[in-house]
């Protein structure tokens, strides 16, 4: 096939989408270009099914070549391996939008592959990932609802800027990226300062428009060089005369189980204890599998109907109430911070540590992004749900939530010149019954107050809910895991009491309306502010001292030309510092250093040593130094390190001296005035002005190479 190109705009950038030329067998590929970052992206699904299984098995990946940027990778092996963060955060970007289009049924593996083959530093690749997902999905052999587009949008002095370059992000007081279809929003992820919910909407209006020629250009494509969609076998269906003998048989006990339970763990027991009883009556007819599949649609209804049509949710409160609340704050002894956060059954235990600037997290990724000072780890164990699985690490999930917590707390964060250290909060999930990464937001905010982290204002997170038939429907406040998993909407916002600062929203239907996304985002500012009140009931501003087992910062300025002294050769000096004084330095090439000690006269000690190195004498300052050398015509002091200065017999004494050594010998320690520094950078001292109480102006008039002995 030969190569075809269609153009399309986003903002005020044409990009462009070219396929035939690049991955012929792939099911379908395109590359996707704007300015100099170029991406290919391949679709493909597999000729077989996937049979026992529950889920539709897509997997979106983006495969980082740091040949894109023009790059060799910084590791032992030199070429990339797991991917970075950046890449796990825009292979599921990608993800999320795009799967809600495909056959609910389908069970054929289909993966999109993501390859950055060019990266600017002006264009961001993900959101042209969701593009290109798209248009090779449109183009392809495979079943997809698309065209969906995509677009990132920026609030750069009081204006919407869709489409911004990374220089304009620098300056934007709103991230916020957005995929829909032409119909409406699926997909939104957002950080922001704390920006008012009314600017949101606006964005998104302005980023839905902005998709929509993208979309129009994905249609042109499919008509010019699109495949025939591939034929797909379905599971998991279960037939409707199945459906209907156990909605006959179960309805009232389903009922019993779900709204008469106490908690998550015996309404699981009473539908287990049902669903083995359905399954002795029926298991001739039918397979085990396909009974369990019919109980579940049957409940399903049953909640969703009750929901939406009654107003009253599987635990029995109302549309808008939020589960009971709790906060705690000092655990862990040893901790720099630690905060305990509770809702309903959901329950996250977050921990602060302060650390150096040494300790900030080094970018080794296609991003501009060299280094952050705050890290957010979110952990999620088995056992906060009574499972059992293998502990592998973070997966993309993990990764993903701890990031969202991350980007909500971060606008609130003390600048690095107000605040220098390496923030670093985990935040594990003790127990699970919906929403914790909102409740890792919380958990985080309780620790870095308890650590003395002086944020401008504590952040509060919830997860809003959705159920939806035709044009009824509830907006849920504080979702429970059994809402998210029936429901047709996940929405979560975290922000200060003045606005929101972290956005993320998922749609599992076609899409949502701005009404609906308008009373969301209203009912979620009302649930956050009833959250910060009892947050800020436990402890209502940031600690004022550290905690005794952090680290005390102290933040010196020295002329950069200085650096080499304070260094020394190999580091030896600096070293020797940190050993001598049990602190540790670090040093940026602006000058600027940073003592980080457990006490204060350790840090005191370093500081002096420090300053000693870099100091540049002064007329008219005194010195204590120690006796270099003697001759006898005078003394050379050593003032400062490597720095002496000669004080003259005349000026030893405030009496008369006749021989230097009746005064001073080689390693004594006196005390000098400087009285002056001449171009060749000789320096002149004078005890005598010490003795005398001379002020620097006598000082300097009084300074001659030789002359009377004493002023007497």
């Amino acid at each position: 096939m030969s190569s075809q190109t269609f153009t399309t705009e986003l903002g005020e950038h044409p990009v462009t989408l070219e396929t035939g030329r690049l991955a012929p067998l792939a099911g379908g590929a395109v590359t996707v270009t704007s300015g100099d970052t170029k991406l290919l992206v391949t679709a493909t699904m597999s000729r077989d099914t996937r049979p026992g299984i529950s889920f539709f098995p897509l997997t979106v990946d983006f495969e980082e070549r740091l040949y894109a940027a023009g790059r060799i990778p910084g590791s032992f092996f030199r070429r990339e391996g797991r991917p970075p963060e950046s890449a796990t955060l825009i292979a599921r970007l990608t993800d999320r939008p795009i799967r809600p289009l495909f056959p609910k049924k389908m069970r054929n593996d289909v993966q999109v592959i993501i390859t950055p083959l060019s990266q600017d530093e002006k264009h961001q690749p993900d959101t042209l990932s969701i593009l290109g997902a798209s248009a090779a999905l449109t183009i392809s052999d495979v079943p997809f609802g698309g065209p969906i587009g995509a677009t990132r949008v920026g609030y750069v002095d009081g204006q919407l800027v869709i489409n911004p370059t990374l220089s304009q992000m620098e300056k934007s007081q709103l991230d916020l990226s957005l995929a829909g279809t032409g119909d409406a929003i699926l997909m939104v992820e957002a950080s922001a300062d704390g920006v008012e919910e009314h600017i949101l909407v606006e964005a998104l209006r302005a980023g839905f428009d902005a998709i929509q020629d993208t979309i129009r250009t994905q249609h042109e494509m499919r008509e010019a060089v699109g495949k025939p969609k591939r034929e797909y076998q379905l599971h998991g269906v279960v037939p409707d005369e199945l459906v209907e003998t156990v909605r006959q048989r179960a309805s009232g006990e389903v009922e019993e189980a779900v709204y008469e339970a106490a908690d998550k763990e015996s309404r699981d027991a009473r539908v287990r204890e049902l669903q083995d009883q359905l399954i002795a009556e029926l298991e001739e007819a039918w397979d085990t599998d396909t009974i369990k599949e019919a109980l579940s649609n049957v409940m399903r209804d049953i909640i969703r109907r009750r929901t939406i049509y009654e107003g009253v949710r599987a635990d029995g409160r109302r549309p808008e109430e939020i589960r009971s609340l709790s906060a705690e704050v000092g655990l862990l002894p040893r901790a720099h911070g630690s905060g305990l956060f509770t809702r309903g059954e959901t329950q996250v235990l977050s921990v602060a540590t302060l650390g150096t600037p040494r300790e900030e997290q080094m970018i080794d990724d296609l991003s501009p992004q060299e280094k952050k000072r705050y890290m957010h780890h979110y952990n999620f164990p088995p056992y906060s749900t009574g499972e059992t699985w293998p502990l592998r690490g973070p997966k993309r999930r993990e990764i993903g939530h701890g990031v969202l917590g991350e980007r909500a707390l971060l606008p609130m964060l003390p600048d690095e010149d107000e605040f220098a250290y390496t923030m670093r909060v985990v935040s594990d999930v003790l127990s699970s019954n919906g929403s914790t990464s909102m409740a890792s937001v919380c958990g985080s905010t309780l620790a870095l107050m308890d650590a003395g982290v002086p944020i401008k204002a504590p952040v509060a997170g919830i997860a809003m809910g959705m159920m939806k038939e035709g044009t009824d429907y509830q907006i849920l406040t504080d979702i429970q895991g059994l809402e998210d998993h029936i429901g047709d909407m996940d929405f979560k916002v975290a922000g200060t009491r003045e606005g929101v600062t972290a956005l993320q929203m998922d749609i599992k239907i076609g899409g949502i309306s701005y009404e609906l996304l308008e009373q969301a985002l209203g009912q979620a500012r009302e649930a956050r502010l009833q959250i910060l009140d009892v947050m800020t009931e436990t402890i209502a501003e940031p600690r004022e001292d550290l905690s005794a087992y952090a680290p005390r910062m102290t933040i010196i300025h020295v002329d950069p030309k200085k650096l080499g002294a304070v260094i020394g050769s190999g580091g030896e000096t600096v070293r020797s510092i940190e050993e001598e004084c049990d602190v540790n330095v670090d040093i940026e090439d602006d000058g600027t250093i940073y003592i980080a000690a457990t006490s204060g006269p350790c840090a005191e000690k370093a500081q002096a040593m420090i300053q000693a190195l870099t100091e540049e004498p002064e007329v008219g300052q005194i010195y204590t130094g120690r006796v270099a050398r003697v001759t006898n015509f005078g003394a050379f002091v050593e003032i400062l390190p490597k720095t002496d200065g000669m004080v003259h017999i005349s000026q030893l004494s405030d009496e008369y001296v006749e021989n230097v050594e009746d005064v001073v010998s080689v390693g004594d320690e006196i005390m000098v005035m400087v009285t002056n520094i001449d171009r060749d950078g000789k320096i002149r001292l004078s005890r005598q002005a010490v003795l005398e109480g001379w002020t620097p102006e006598e000082a300097r008039a009084a300074d001659k190479p030789s002359g009377t002995r004493s002023r007497r």
